[in-house]
């Protein structure tokens, strides 16, 4: 039995659900395992956002501290970036964190969205994720090696197959396989018990 957790790290949805997602880990059956999949929202771009683009987000920001009390967003992050809509870098940071280790792979995506939300800085950009890496004490050299690798760029687009595979539509998303039966469990985010009564349900 695998759940999947199909994610972005620079994905707002995802850093307001990262509290209930640490809860409903320690909550899971020993039987069920976590498997992360990186959904790619969107691709390498150096072109910057449209400010159509960059207020929509904002806004998306203050929606979501409204729905989800405590979660914290530096907004001054729109004004000391070049924002561009591209996520593919901080996704494979994550693929090349995990490549030395699956206990990384968690790390890297706090990593990041601590850079971007609590920090302002800016993880569509090479230089920050390698910041991050270096915060985690990996390789370095190994790391920035992978970074922009072909098979990392190859794990990327896997991982989006397997997440169209899934049915997922949006970021966070819960995906139960149970013996090769796969449930859709709907995201809580102030709530994992209710996410556990889902997954109890379908065990």
């Amino acid at each position: 039995m695998v759940l999947y957790y199909i994610h972005d790290p620079m994905c707002s949805w995802c850093w307001a659900f990262r509290p209930v997602w640490q809860e409903l880990k320690l909550a899971l059956p020993t039987a069920v395992s976590v498997s992360y999949i990186v959904g790619g929202l969107a691709p390498d771009s150096n072109n910057p956002m449209p400010l159509g683009l960059q207020r929509q987000i904002q806004q998306h920001w203050h929606t979501i501290q409204q729905r989800v009390p405590g979660t914290m967003f530096n907004f001054e992050f729109w004004q000391q970036n070049t924002p561009r809509r591209s996520t593919y870098p901080a996704c494979r940071a994550v693929i090349a964190a995990k490549f030395q280790g699956a206990a990384y792979e968690d790390a890297m995506m706090k990593a990041i969205q601590h850079a971007y939300y609590l920090q302002a800085k800016n993880p569509s950009d090479d230089d920050v994720l390698l910041a991050c890496a270096a915060s985690l004490n990996l390789d370095m050299q190994r790391f920035e090696s992978d970074l922009n690798s072909s098979a990392c760029k190859q794990q990327l687009m896997s991982d989006i197959r397997l997440s169209q595979r899934l049915g997922v539509e949006g970021f966070p998303s819960l995906v139960l396989d149970v013996d090769g039966e796969c449930h859709s469990i709907a995201v809580n985010y102030t709530d994992s018990d209710a996410i556990m009564e889902q997954i109890n349900a379908k065990l």
